[in-house]
This record gives C-alpha cells, structure tokens and sequence, in this order.
C-alpha cells in the first residue's frame, strides 16, 4: 500500500475517531443538561400527585405516551418496580435513545422504550394499567385516533391522565373540551382539575383523569 494512501487512511480514522469522540461528548453534555431541566421541572409540575392520579401498584404496566427523553418515565419506572413495565412511547427516535441510556445508567430496566406512529402507540389491546399523556396531547394531529388506540390498550378499569399546558402554540384549549373528547370515545372521567399547576412563565397546566369501564 503506498504511502498517499496510508496517509489518506490515517487522516479519515482520525476524523472519525474525532466525531465519535464530539458525539459521546454532546451526549453526556445533553444528558447533564437534562437532569438539570427536570430537577428546575419538578418544583412547579407536581409529579407525585400526577403518579397518585395513575393510581399504579408494584407490577403495573404502564405507558407514558410522548415520553420524550423519560421525565415521566423514569418516576413511573420506580413506582412499578420491581416487576411492573413502563412503556416508554415516543414518534420520535433520539428522545427514545436517551431514554434507553438513561434507563441503563440509572439502573431502571423496567423501562422499554417503543417507537410509536402518529396515529398509533403500538401498544397491545387490554395490556396495559394505566396511560399517562403529559405536555403531549395539544401536539396530537387526530387525538380521536388515538383515544380509541389507548382504550383499546387499556385493561378494564385503567386509568388515562392527561396533562397539558392551557396556553401552547397550537391556542388556547380547556379541559372542559378534552372531557368532552374523552366521553365521545367511551372514557368515564375520574376527575378534572382546571387549575392543576402553574408554570412560571408559561401560565397554568390542567389535568384529567379518566378510566375505561367495564364492559357492559
């Protein structure tokens, strides 16, 4: 092999190298980052009392839909432990990858992340003991879709809390409109809190809880 050419080999490995070496970086960066956001997160979202409206117990399954890099999910891995299952629900891919990472470097294996569509969580019917959608809903292009997805999912008497920002980018939305949403798709509602938290900055958050029930 001449010389240009080991040259030319050397200088590729090095910059790939190099890349690989930015990439783990970034994401260690990202994943310091992220646990800086949701520590600031936890002193105005009120997590507990969105854990208590699930309603889980020790080996639940349970899906957190729109998951992101795993807020939710890692709180929601500890209160099924130690044989429930959170399914961590995401369309998109990266979210998903920090997810998987920070589920192994917190020790949480409890948690399986899955690549969901628009339109389906590919969750399977009567599987699952609660669903939880936060900061998620007022971004679902057919939410009417998807509500008779999760209903199907859930098991009989599995609870739905959705929680979601007044105000977003998409308007101005109440939960009086969502209840209306749900009982059209079968969901009895638990309870309804307009009020639920205030995030500073971005005005009030209002929360849902729904159950499907029994057949009749």
């Amino acid at each position: 092999m001449g010389y240009r050419i080991k040259l030319v080999l050397f200088a590729l490995g090095a910059l790939l190298f190099l890349f690989v070496l930015n990439t783990a970086y970034e994401g260690l960066n990202t994943l310091r980052r992220l646990d800086v956001v949701e520590a600031e997160r936890d002193r105005w979202q009120r997590p507990a009392e969105v854990l208590q409206a699930l309603n889980l117990k020790p080996g639940d399954k349970v899906v957190d839909l729109g998951c992101g890099s795993g807020y939710f999910a890692l709180k929601l891995s500890a209160a099924v432990n130690p044989s429930g299952i959170v399914y961590g629900v995401d369309i998109r891919r990266l979210p998903l990858v920090f997810l998987w990472i920070r589920s192994i470097t917190k020790h949480q294996p409890n948690i399986t992340t899955v690549l969901g569509q628009p339109d389906n969580p590919n969750i399977p019917s009567d599987s699952v003991q609660a669903v939880l959608i936060a900061n998620t809903y007022h971004e679902l292009s057919d939410p009417g879709v998807l509500l008779d997805r999760i209903f199907q999912a859930l098991a009989t008497g599995g609870r739905l809390v959705i929680l979601d920002p007044r105000r977003t980018e998409h308007g101005e939305r109440r939960s009086e409109d969502i209840e209306s949403e749900l009982h059209r798709h079968g969901f009895d509602i638990v309870s309804r809190d307009e009020r639920f938290t205030d995030q500073p900055g971005n005005g009030m958050w209002w929360l849902i809880v729904a159950t499907r029930p029994a057949r009749s």
